[in-house]
């Protein structure tokens, strides 16, 4: 890491209950959160924005690399997966500081061309208390070759004992791009998406199916006190996925059998 880049970075806001009901809305649930209720799980996602003036975004909408993440080089930025500690929850209506790290950045060459990986971590406090803590890996890559052969995606259980369907509208993606004000265009930007990324259409955000797994682990288990994810295949945003539970493993299918995400709370 550069010794100029920043080492650890903190951020306040008050997590609005609102902007919490508003997320239940756009996730088809009714809008119950007030003020001093818990956050359900990885609500804090709805918070801590970072608006950047348009000069200091990436070509696609992310805020540019080389500060706390530093540049390596490569320039699509996926979110691989993440790990969770809930240590106490998070209130509505109450200040809340984020502190970042940048854990480790490393670039490696991988199958597909060079790769970097990148781990940051998040300490969540409430009245100094440490309510959480979130590990995030992101993976940079270039863009593909037009010739490319696509990687083949692992299958999905068919274990489950229990199943939940959904669908993903482009009205449901830009929603949670602007609750969690994400600006990566893949999200939102069909020709950006195909074009320039080499996707099928729209992808659904991995934080969104990381969420909706939460939310199913949480109504069946119970409360969380840790989660770990991994996204292993995109979906798109014209596809109906299955989100499934055993035991304490969870996963979710897309409509061909593929497996896009697998996680354990």
């Amino acid at each position: 890491m550069n010794p100029a880049q920043p080492k650890q970075t903190s951020q306040s806001d008050v997590m609005d209950s609102a902007r919490a009901a508003a997320m239940q809305v756009a996730l088809g649930q009714r809008p119950t959160i007030s003020a001093g209720d818990a956050l359900p799980p990885f609500f804090h996602q709805l918070y801590f924005w970072d608006p950047q003036p348009p000069e200091g975004l990436g070509r696609d909408g992310h805020p540019q690399v080389g500060g706390l993440i530093p540049d390596m080089g490569l320039p699509r930025r996926m979110w691989a997966g993440g790990r969770l500690q809930f240590h106490t929850p998070l209130r509505t209506g109450v200040e809340a500081i984020k502190t970042s790290h940048c854990e480790s950045a490393t670039r490696k060459d991988g199958r597909t061309g060079p790769l970097a990986f990148v781990t940051m971590r998040h300490d969540i406090h409430q009245n100094g208390v440490l309510c959480l803590t979130e590990w995030q890996d992101l993976v940079y890559r270039e863009d593909p070759a037009p010739d490319a052969i696509k990687p083949v995606p692992p299958v999905a259980r068919t274990d489950e004992e229990s199943r939940i369907a959904a669908s993903f509208s482009s009205t449901l993606l830009f929603r949670y791009s602007a609750l969690t004000f994400n600006g990566h265009r893949i999200h939102y930007d069909l020709d950006y998406a195909r074009e320039v990324e080499g996707y099928d259409g729209l992808v659904v955000h991995g934080p969104l199916l990381a969420q909706k797994l939460m939310l199913l682990a949480e109504a069946e288990l119970g409360p969380l006190t840790t989660f770990q994810f991994r996204a292993t295949a995109p979906l798109m945003h014209f596809e109906t996925a299955e989100f499934c539970r055993k035991g304490r493993d969870l996963w979710v299918r897309g409509p061909d059998g593929r497996q896009c995400m697998q996680a354990r709370a």
